[in-house]
C-alpha cells in the first residue's frame, strides 16, 4: 500500500524487498516483521508462496509477527469505533492466514494517542512499539536511561500497555548505511559512542520501511541514487559483523517483553503533552497534520470518511464488510504521495461507499424567509447595535458582533458561568509586548500562501437579519477581489458567515467560495487555511487549573492542562511545513475549561472534517489562548491541483 509505488509494481516490490527479509532467518537473526492484514491480503493474492514461508518461519519462530490493524490507519484522527473495527478485523486476517495472534502492535506511521491504548488491550495485545525521540523532548522528566528498556504507557483510563521503544536517529542512520552513505566502521562509532554502556541494554537498530532497499518507491527528487552492489547486501553483512560483537546480540522482540533486566524497566509514563497532544515519529515537519489537511485533497476525503461513518454508527451497522471498506478507505497511504492512477481508483471506491448523510445549509431563499431590522425585541431575542457593534442576546447568552471586522466576534458572555465574555477580540494593545501587538479575533477566517499578503474576511459589512424555519440567523457575505499569477485575471473569494443564537448555545456556519476554477487550483496547493478561531479571554479564566480536552481516537476524553505551558502548535516549521502539530479531535468535541466552567466547541467532521490547533502564551500577569480550527497546511504532499471550489464548516459552542 505503500504511496508513491503503482499496483503494477508491487510485484517487484515483493522479489526485492520483502524476499531478502527471509535471509536474515536462514542466517540465524531473529526479527520481526509487521504488516497491516491488508498488506498481507495482496501479498498473498501476487506471491502465496511468501505468505507460506513466512508462515513457517513464524512457527520455528525464527520471526515474530508484529500486527497494526487490518488498514494502517491514523488512529488518533478517526472515530473509537472505526479503530476498534481495525483492529479486530486486522487480527481475524492474521490467524486466518498466518495462524498466529501477535502479542506485539506497531502504533501506525508511530502516530500515537492515549486514547490508542484501550483498542491495542481490548483486541489483546500486551505492547506497543512506539517512537522515544519526540515524546521525549516533551518529558524532561525521564531519565535518559528508559530509552533502553521497556516502559509502560498510560492511557486515558489509567489503563497501561507495556512499550518497546524505536528510536527515528537509529533507524535513519540505519538506513544511510545501507544506502551507501558511510561504511560499517562509521556505523559502529555511532552505535558504540551513543549507546554503549556496562550494563545490559535493548537498543533497536531498525523500525521502518523496507520498501526503500534495493528499490526506490520515487517519493522525493532527493532520494539517493541506487548504487553499485545490493543494500540487501549491504544490511546481511551489518548484522554477521554485528552477531560477532562480544557486546551484542539479536532477541525476538517479545523477548525484551519476557526478560526485564532491572529496575529501568516498566515504569508508568504518559506519551502525550499539551503541546504534542500526538506525537508522530521523525522530525516534527512530519506531524497529524500531514494525513489530515494535506495530500492531494485530505479534508474532503476524511469528510466523506465522516459521513460514511456517521451512516454506520446512526444505523447501527455490525456488518463486517462495510467496516472493512471504511477501513481501507481510511489508509494513511491515499493522504500523502499517492500516485495518479491510484488516486483516480480511490476516489472512484470512496464515491461508491460514501452516503450523504448531512443536511444542508439553511435555505436562505425560502418564501417564508422574513427580514427583520435593528432593534427588535421578538422570539425571545433581543437585538440593538451602535455605529461599530451589534449586540445579540437571549437568556442565556449575550454576544457582540463586529461590523467593521466582518461580524468577527467581540464579546460573548455565557450567562450562567460567568458575568464577564469568555471569547471574544483582543485588540491591538492589549498586550504590553510589542510581539503580540496584534488584534486577535474569533470567528475569523484567515488564508494565506506562505510569502504572500495574509487574505482575512474582516472587511466592514452590513449583516442580514432574517428568520427562517424557526432559527434566527445573523449573516453577513464578503466578496474580495484579488488578482493572481501572469494572466492578473480578476478573482474572488467569498466568506459567508451564519451566527444563530439557540437555547443552548451559538450555531455559526461558515462558508469560503473560490468563484475561478483557474485561480483556485494555482493557489490552493500551498495555501493555509483557517477558516474559524476562537480567542479566550484571559480575564475570565483562571490560569492554574486552565485546560482543554477533546477525543483523538479513543472512547474516553484526553486532558491537556496549560498552566506553566507556553507553544504554538500552529507555528510554521519551515518555508515548506505550515505547523507541526494538531489535535485529533475524532468526535468534533473539543472543551475549555477551569475549576469553575468549561465550554464545547463542536465541529460538524462530516461537513468539513477540521482539525484544531491551540496557541498558549503566557505573557506577565496574563496570556494568549486561542482555538484556530483548520482546512489545509502545508507541506511535500501538498498537491497544486484541486477540485474543490468551496470549504464549508458548521461549528456549536455551548
Amino acid at each position: 500500500m505503500f504511496s508513491s509505488i503503482e499496483e503494477k509494481e508491487r510485484l517487484i516490490v515483493i522479489k526485492k524487498c520483502y524476499w531478502p527479509l527471509f535471509h536474515l532467518a536462514e542466517i540465524g537473526i531473529p526479527f520481526g516483521i509487521e504488516a497491516t492484514a491488508l498488506t498481507l491480503e495482496i501479498i498473498n493474492n501476487l506471491d502465496r508462496e511468501w505468505i507460506t514461508v513466512l508462515k513457517n518461519y513464524i512457527k520455528e519462530k525464527k520471526v515474530e509477527f508484529i500486527g497494526s490493524g487490518y488498514s494502517q490507519i491514523i488512529g488518533p484522527l478517526v472515530p473509537e469505533k472505526v479503530n476498534n473495527w481495525n483492529q479486530k478485523l486486522g487480527l481475524d486476517v492474521y490467524s486466518d492466514l498466518l495462524r498466529v495472534r501477535p502479542r506485539i502492535a506497531l502504533v501506525n506511521e508511530m502516530a500515537y494517542s492515549a486514547g490508542m491504548v484501550e483498542h491495542y488491550l481490548n483486541n489483546g495485545y500486551e505492547a506497543i512499539i512506539m517512537e522515544w525521540n519526540n515524546p521525549r523532548k516533551y518529558h524532561p522528566e525521564w531519565e535518559d536511561e528508559f530509552r533502553y528498556y521497556p516502559q509502560k504507557a498510560i492511557g486515558t483510563n489509567g489503563r497501561t500497555i507495556s512499550l518497546i521503544w524505536a528510536d527515528t536517529i537509529a533507524f535513519q542512520k540505519f538506513q544511510r548505511y545501507a544506502h551507501g552513505e558511510y561504511p560499517f566502521t562509521e556505523y559502529l562509532d555511532y552505535l558504540e559512542q551513543k549507546h554503549m554502556d556496562y550494563h545490559n541494554r535493548y537498543f533497536p537498530l531498525y523500525l521502518n520501511d523496507v520498501e526503500i532497499f534495493d528499490y526506490r518507491p520515487g517519493r522525493y527528487h532527493t532520494e539517493p541514487k541506487l548504487k553499485k552492489g545490493s543494500e540487501w547486501e549491504r544490511i546481511f553483512d551489518l548484522y554477521k559483523k554485528l552477531s560477532n560483537e562480544k557486546w551484542a546480540s539479536f532477541i525476538l522482540p517479545s523477548e525484551i517483553l519476557d526478560k526485564p533486566i532491572n529496575e529501568k524497566c516498566f515504569h508508568e509514563i504518559k506519551l502525550e503533552s499539551p503541546e504534542q497532544p500526538i506525537p508522530v515519529k521523525k522530525q516534527e515537519k512530519y506531524n497529524i497534520n500531514r494525513w489530515a489537511l494535506t495530500g492531494k485533497n485530505d479534508l474532503e476525503i476524511n469528510t466523506k470518511c465522516f459521513q460514511i461513518y456517521e451512516r454506520l454508527n446512526n444505523e447501527n451497522n455490525e456488518n463486517q464488510s462495510v467496516w472493512k471498506e471504511l477501513c481501507y478507505l481510511w489508509s494513511s497511504d491515499f493522504r500523502t504521495h499517492i500516485t495518479e492512477n491510484r488516486w483516480e481508483k480511490y476516489q472512484k471506491r470512496l464515491k461508491l461507499a460514501n452516503y450523504k448523510v448531512i443536511e444542508e445549509n439553511i435555505n436562505l431563499t425560502s418564501d417564508k424567509t422574513l427580514f427583520l431590522s435593528i432593534p427588535f425585541n421578538k422570539y425571545g431575542v433581543y437585538c440593538s447595535e451602535d455605529e461599530k457593534t451589534i449586540m445579540i442576546e437571549n437568556k442565556k447568552i449575550r454576544l457582540v458582533l463586529n461590523k467593521y471586522r466582518g461580524m468577527s466576534i467581540n464579546k460573548c458572555i455565557i450567562k450562567d458561568l460567568s458575568d464577564k465574555s469568555l471569547f471574544g477580540t483582543l485588540g491591538h494593545g492589549y498586550f504590553d509586548d510589542i510581539s503580540f501587538a496584534d488584534d486577535y479575533y474569533s470567528g475569523n477566517a484567515v488564508i494565506e500562501r506562505l510569502g504572500q499578503h495574509i487574505i482575512t474576511d474582516l472587511d466592514e459589512i452590513l449583516p442580514k437579519i432574517l428568520i427562517n424555519k424557526s432559527s434566527l440567523v445573523f449573516r453577513s457575505e464578503q466578496q474580495i477581489e484579488t488578482y493572481w499569477g501572469k494572466v492578473r485575471t480578476q478573482q474572488k473569494i467569498s466568506f459567508i458567515f451564519n451566527v444563530i443564537l439557540e437555547k443552548k448555545g451559538i450555531r455559526f456556519y461558515k462558508k469560503i467560495l473560490f468563484q475561478d476554477d483557474i485561480w483556485w487550483r494555482t493557489f490552493l496547493g500551498m495555501a493555509v487555511i483557517r477558516p474559524f478561531s476562537i480567542t479566550f479571554n484571559p480575564e475570565a479564566w483562571d490560569l492554574t487549573t486552565l485546560y482543554y480536552k477533546t477525543h483523538n481516537g479513543g472512547n474516553d476524553y484526553e486532558t491537556f492542562h496549560l498552566s506553566g505551558k507556553w507553544f504554538n502548535q500552529g507555528n510554521i516549521y519551515s518555508s515548506l511545513i505550515s505547523s507541526m502539530h494538531g489535535i485529533g479531535s475524532t468526535n468534533g468535541v473539543l472543551v475549555i475549561g477551569d475549576k469553575d466552567k468549561t465550554i464545547t466547541l463542536k465541529c460538524n467532521m462530516a461537513k468539513s472534517a477540521l482539525i484544531p490547533s491551540i496557541v498558549f502564551n503566557p505573557h506577565n500577569n496574563t496570556y494568549l489562548f486561542r482555538v484556530q480550527y483548520s482546512a489545509r497546511e502545508v507541506d511535500e504532499t501538498v498537491s497544486k491541483k484541486n477540485e474543490i471550489s468551496s470549504i464549508d464548516t458548521e461549528f456549536f459552542i455551548e
